[in-house]
């Protein structure tokens, strides 16, 4: 565990040791490189990126995909505009987008919607697919409610989103949507970039990137980039903060016939973390911390091979090894006793396809994908819990098990040009997961813990896929996307039991998904909408009396729009906007708690939108942009008692070229220091938040050759 718990000069001492590092390691790795200019989607260039029908995406069949004949809804924030959004945590970045509502906590602690409420718990951590350039961030059973900690969204080459179940190529987690972080590639010529900023709350931090292509013999290319980011962030409130450690390399081999890309990133965060707070509105609550010994420590590492080798001319097959190690270790400080959890994973896996081009314009995919996970997992709590019967949260051992995992899956996806301008699409995945379950503390019931005798737990998952895609004309197309997707249980949600549940009651979560939408150009501005309704059945989430429902079923509906236009004069503006409604299909008692079929989900504000207000100079070495962030109220229980009113959010960011090779920046968040909550709740008798930020100020420098 990292404490730093140490007044300002100790903290700018520390921040300057972490920001001279930073200035080596980027000497180091700028010695790979020859200055040169950037290439555009990643330089210096601050200039507002319009989408455009021709906008390439690659994560529905890993290949560069005009966004035109996207069969379904996608997201993108290119890398060039991450840059300028610079963001705190990814949430700020992906809150850009239709349809998401990540609710930002402590340090880098957050919870997901995409396309749902904000799920917490297994269904927050498994029903959401995070990957880094198509590669699964974590193993499917082993996942993160946190997951995003672990990504490195500092050097980006992009940022793509997929909103409600994913395509044949996703299985598990891919339910309610999925995030693909894309690396930054080499450039030609090379590229260097370092970035330093500072902001309030004592918040350091350091990034850069460089990288070098060089020919080989044989019309080969090779290109290598190095990149870093290390963040020192004193924290909003009283005995917080965050320290963060991010690298990854990445190498690229081009040959006629064969494309290699591979990747090797590590994540370290050692987080100090403040809990909930009773009140978001009075300072001497919300800017104090009632957890002071909270902290979270975790690391990841990640390995991955992309290889493309083309066969024939209509053949072409890519192997995809990886391999993950990640470990971390916190207080649960949202649970009376205060446990402390400890868990961790390894894992590997080969992602395999057959490409193949058919005369007509027709293509098939037929894939397999493999992974072996081995992972772990204690909870232990130190003493006694204080107002509780001494036998209900008892100290010592809650759990101790390990679990060895298998998934097989192949999957077969289809194209098929029914017309010049009309495709279908059709895919079909069956995922088969084996979990191997081994108890090592003793079996039986402690307190309302229930550890369970060793066993193994099977599932099998069919999810079929279809789309139809119609190109009106140049400017407009439609489409109509019928999708299922699956998960099989977390593992901590078959065997972190309590008592009085069933072993092996929960089941596999399905949700079925129809979408209508459309996306074009008109009269210069960019658009994509759509209309959305969900079923889930088999849900599977913990009640207000700590105990977990295995068979909840919520339907989900809503409306989604992106847009972005150039509005003349060196104004811009582009927004995303949703209006959802999702409600619980069931009936449940737990206590005070009930749950009546039509109710609203709890943390499921019906309206979501961002707007953001643009202006670059006409010789673009100026970019500012005024952002409206708004969050509309939400019931913060699922009896729906109590709600939380909802914020409106608005932040200031600027970009300015100095010299041809220094640019300086800012932004200022809460320009009205609004008092918000980026998360409400009930828990443990009352509501709970974790109070948004204060107006905050952030400057830095970024020197590109």
């Amino acid at each position: 565990m990292s404490v730093f718990r140490f007044g300002p000069v100790e903290r700018t001492i520390r921040a300057s040791a972490h920001i001279a590092l930073a200035l080596g390691v980027f000497s180091l790795v700028q010695g790979l490189g020859t200055p040169a200019a950037l290439a555009a989607e990643e330089g210096a260039p601050k200039e507002r990126s319009i989408p455009v029908l021709d906008e390439l995406t690659v994560t529905t069949t890993g290949f560069g995909t005009r966004r035109a004949t996207h069969t379904g809804n996608i997201s993108r924030i290119t890398g060039n505009e991450a840059g300028f959004i610079a963001p705190r945590q990814p949430a700020e970045a992906l809150n850009r987008l239709p349809g998401l509502g990540i609710q930002q906590g402590s340090g880098a602690e957050h919870l997901t919607a995409i396309r749902s409420p904000v799920l917490t718990g297994g269904a927050g951590a498994g029903s959401f697919l995070y990957l880094e350039d198509g590669v699964p961030m974590r193993a499917a059973g082993f996942a993160n409610v946190n997951a995003m900690m672990e990504a490195m969204d500092e050097v980006s080459g992009g940022i793509e989103v997929v909103r409600g179940p994913g395509g044949a190529r996703y299985g598990s987690n891919a339910e309610h949507g999925l995030i693909n972080f894309l690396s930054r590639p080499p450039v030609p010529g090379g590229d260097a970039e370092l970035t330093l900023s500072y902001g309030s709350y004592d918040r350091y931090k350091a990034t850069g990137t460089a990288s070098r292509t060089a020919s080989g013999p044989d019309n080969t290319t090779h290109g290598f980039r190095g990149s870093f980011s290390i963040l020192d962030d004193g924290g909003f409130r009283a005995n917080s903060g965050l320290e963060q450690q991010k690298g990854r390399f990445r190498y690229d081999f081009d040959a006629p016939d064969t494309r290699i890309a591979a990747t090797l990133t590590a994540i370290n965060t050692n987080q100090e973390t403040a809990g909930y707070a009773s009140s978001y509105t009075d300072p001497a609550i919300y800017k104090n911390n009632a957890d002071p010994d909270a902290y979270r420590d975790a690391w990841a590492l990640r390995a991955a091979v992309r290889m493309e080798r083309d066969i024939s001319d209509d053949l072409m097959l890519v192997l995809t090894p990886y391999a993950r190690k990640n470990e971390m270790n916190f207080l649960m400080h949202f649970l009376p006793g205060t446990p402390v959890e400890k868990n961790g994973h390894w894992s590997g896996g080969l992602l395999s396809s057959l490409v193949m081009d058919i005369d007509g314009g027709h293509s098939v995919i037929f894939g397999f994908d493999a992974e072996y996970t081995d992972g772990w997992l204690s909870e232990i709590q130190s003493g006694p819990t204080a107002g509780t019967p001494p036998n209900e949260l008892p100290q010592g051992v809650h759990y101790d098990y390990d679990v060895k995992a298998l998934v097989l899956a192949p999957y077969i996806h289809s194209e098929w040009q029914l017309a010049p301008k009309t495709l279908f699409t059709a895919g079909l995945r069956f995922e088969y997961t084996r979990y191997d379950y081994t108890n090592n503390a003793p079996n039986g019931i402690t307190g309302r813990f229930l550890r369970i005798p060793s066993r193994v737990d099977e599932f099998n998952d069919v999810t079929p896929k279809i789309g139809l895609l119609h190109e009106f004309n140049d400017a407009v197309t439609g489409y109509v996307n019928v999708a299922r997707g699956s998960r099989a249980p977390q593992t901590t949600d078959l065997y972190r039991l309590q008592r009085l549940q069933v072993p092996g009651e929960a089941k596999s979560e399905t949700l079925d998904s129809i979408e209508i939408g459309a996306r074009g150009d008109w009269q210069g501005i960019f658009y994509e909408t759509n209309l959305f309704y969900m079923q889930k059945k088999d849900y599977y989430f913990r009640d207000a009396n700590g105990f977990n429902v295995s068979s909840g079923k919520t339907n989900h509906a809503g409306i989604e729009l992106e847009l972005a236009a150039a509005l003349g004069a060196g104004f811009d503006i582009a927004a995303a906007g949703t209006y959802a409604h999702h409600t619980y299909a069931f009936d449940n008692v737990a206590g005070s708690e009930i749950i009546r079929d039509g109710d609203d989900v709890d943390t499921a504000p019906r309206t979501l939108a961002n707007v953001r207000l643009g202006y670059t100079l006409p010789d673009g070495k100026l970019r500012t942009e005024l952002e409206w962030v708004h969050v509309g109220s939400y019931w913060m229980d699922a009896s729906n008692s109590a709600k939380y009113d909802g914020h409106d959010i608005f932040n200031l960011r600027l970009d300015y070229a100095l010299a041809e090779h220094v640019t300086l920046f800012g932004k200022l968040t809460n320009i009205f220091d609004k008092r918000y909550a980026d998360r409400a709740d009930v828990g443990f008798g009352g509501p709970r938040y974790f109070p948004g930020e204060d107006r905050g100020l952030m400057v830095g420098t970024a020197l590109r050759f």
